[in-house]
């Protein structure tokens, strides 16, 4: 099973028919998957974290923190269920706990359960104003539930903390540009300044900005992905998972829905659960459905 899942899958031989032609060299489409390592760490985390909770005698504070920690690698192998249920039991223990918090505003607005989103932001940041990513995702939350004013003001908060992370630029100008696209993308121009070349995220800053092409980003994809203790299958599954989804969101703002769809489809099929594009990219083909 293992070894299957690390295989490339060639959505073309399978009959599934996505994207033909946008991928292509010498005439032959080669859409490929990688779906993400088993978090084989998770998992045994998860069993060592469920033995912990029910024989040993735990402090209330240990309690909850125990809880979190398990929601997490829950949250980390797509247990979507049973980590809202140890964020919000962490949560009944101990009311302050910052993480608690943001993890169940990402759920909340993946439902499409805005106002508690909105809540469950805020809270983050009244128990921790430094939170640097609760202004993230608080910011996709109004950007999805349709107030763009306000998500614009958080993902500029974002930005500023620090401009030299090319994800910050993408999030800034997907929000700016359905205000006005002329200056997002000159704003997102002078934000590429500050980037350095050999970052993954500036390659999907440099496709946004028409200055390489879908191939090109795919092909980009492949680059940089020998980190120290990180599989490389595993790191290229995650940026094939932010290509497909920026290039669906790209797709998308320029009226290409059927195309949009496709590359979320793709990105769902990468299964790396704890990233903030596969996370949204059901929300997104939701969103194309009702267009």
């Amino acid at each position: 099973m293992l070894m299957k899942r690390n295989l490339h899958v060639l959505l073309a031989v399978l009959g599934m028919n996505l994207l033909v032609g946008c991928v292509s060299t010498n005439n032959t489409t080669a859409l490929l998957i990688e779906p993400a390592l088993p978090e084989q760490k998770a998992e045994i985390n998860i069993a060592r974290l469920n033995e912990i909770l029910t024989t040993v005698k735990l402090t209330q504070e240990q309690k909850a923190r125990f809880h979190y920690e398990r929601g997490v690698s829950y949250d980390k192998v797509g247990l979507r269920l049973l980590a809202r249920y140890d964020f919000q039991q962490a949560l009944k223990l101990e009311p302050t706990l910052a993480d608690a918090y943001n993890f169940l505003g990402i759920y909340y607005t993946q439902e499409g359960n805005f106002n508690n989103a909105y809540e469950a932001f805020d809270a983050v940041l009244e128990l921790a104003p430094n939170y640097d990513y609760a202004h993230l995702n608080r910011g996709i939350s109004l950007y999805y539930g349709g107030r763009n004013d306000l998500a614009f003001t958080d993902l500029k908060t974002f930005y500023e903390a620090n401009p030299k992370d090319g994800y910050r630029s993408l999030w800034l100008y997907i929000v700016q540009r359905e205000q006005d696209a002329d200056a997002a993308s000159i704003e997102l121009k002078k934000h590429r300044q500050t980037l350095n070349d050999d970052e993954w995220s500036t390659s999907i800053v440099d496709y946004y900005l028409g200055d390489i092409s879908e191939y090109q980003l795919l092909e980009h994809a492949k680059l940089n992905i020998d980190i120290e203790g990180v599989p490389a299958e595993k790191v290229y599954a995650e940026h094939l998972c932010e290509a497909y989804f920026y290039m669906a969101k790209q797709a998308a703002l320029n009226g290409n829905k059927a195309k949009a769809a496709q590359w979320l489809k793709l990105t769902l099929a990468t299964e790396v659960h704890y990233f903030v594009e596969y996370r949204y990219a059901g929300i997104e083909l939701i969103n194309l459905e009702r267009e």
